[in-house]
């Protein structure tokens, strides 16, 4: 499972003109799901996004996680992802998960983030959306279990 996490300021998740999830600060998590992938790496990948201390603390050091910012979690469903794009001009897409293996585990983890505590915002599985967001630092990380 690979979350590529960004530190926002805002971000907002549209499908058909229409706002189906929106924060303010915050992490816009996208999400991309794996054949390998099983409730334990999405616990330990939940875990991880929402520990990763990347918010800045009153030193502006990044020492704060997304709870102790007091930041929201905007959670899009990103089937690219795990795209093998090692050789050629056209990522396969073989790695991934089947659609409804990885809206299982979608909804998974954005049932563990609102478990944490954590307010949790999400975009619509396999819709056509389109994200805007205001990337704050720009901070940006890779996180796979």
């Amino acid at each position: 499972m690979i979350a590529l996490i960004q530190r926002v300021s805002e971000a907002c998740v549209k499908v058909d003109d229409m706002i189906t999830g929106q924060i303010g600060p915050g992490l816009l998590v996208l999400l991309g799901v794996e054949k390998e992938d099983t409730h334990q790496k999405a616990d330990r990948l939940c875990e991880r996004v929402l520990g990763y201390r990347i918010f800045q603390d009153e030193n502006d050091k990044m020492n704060l996680n997304v709870q102790q910012a007091g930041g929201s979690v905007l959670v899009v469903s990103q089937f690219t992802l795990p795209a093998d794009t090692s050789r050629g001009m056209r990522p396969g897409f073989s790695r991934g998960a089947p659609p409804d293996m990885a809206n299982a585990f979608y909804e998974y983890f954005v049932e563990r983030c609102r478990m944490q505590g954590v307010a949790t915002e999400t975009g619509r599985f396999a819709a056509d959306m389109k994200v805007s967001l205001v990337n704050d630092g720009p901070v940006t990380f890779w996180l796979q279990t």
